[in-house]
């Protein structure tokens, strides 16, 4: 059985969060599923492309993860996060402990030798992206 299941989502940043929703949303389709909030402040939103596949869209400079280039990471779906973090460790590579994300996903955290950061993510019960459309995931970083 294979450990990564599928891309679960890509991870960009905009500049103007409502000029991309309004492109994804009449030009593309695409409806958020769900926004983030730190506070009462919207920072970014979540964009459900069908068959468990997603891109993350937050505000540039709102997130903790600023980088100069528009994508911030790739999300990496896997059904046994346990698994794959004793896995990756075996290989001697540093991943970060599991964690429950603010979306109540289970996520760990590693980059690729170029440096690219990838989350792997295993989804939950209570995972926003199965959820109502129209949600608030309200973050604490």
């Amino acid at each position: 059985m294979p450990l990564v299941k599928q891309v679960a989502h890509t991870c960009i940043f905009a500049r103007d969060l409502d000029a991309v929703e309004a492109f994804y949303r009449d030009v593309i389709g695409i409806a958020p599923k769900f926004e983030f909030r730190r506070g009462e402040n919207r920072i970014g939103f979540y964009l459900d492309f069908g068959n468990r596949t997603f891109v993350e869209v937050f505000l540039k400079g709102e997130s903790r993860f600023e980088e100069t280039n528009q994508i911030n990471h790739i999300c990496l779906e896997t059904d046994d996060l346990d698994a794959f973090i004793a896995h990756v460790k075996s290989h001697n590579v540093a991943i970060t402990d599991k964690k429950r994300g603010a979306d109540n996903t289970w996520q760990a955290w590693m980059a690729d030798p170029s440096g690219v950061k990838l989350e792997i993510f295993q989804y939950t019960p209570e995972s926003m992206q199965f959820g109502p459309d129209g949600a608030v995931c309200q973050v604490d970083w």
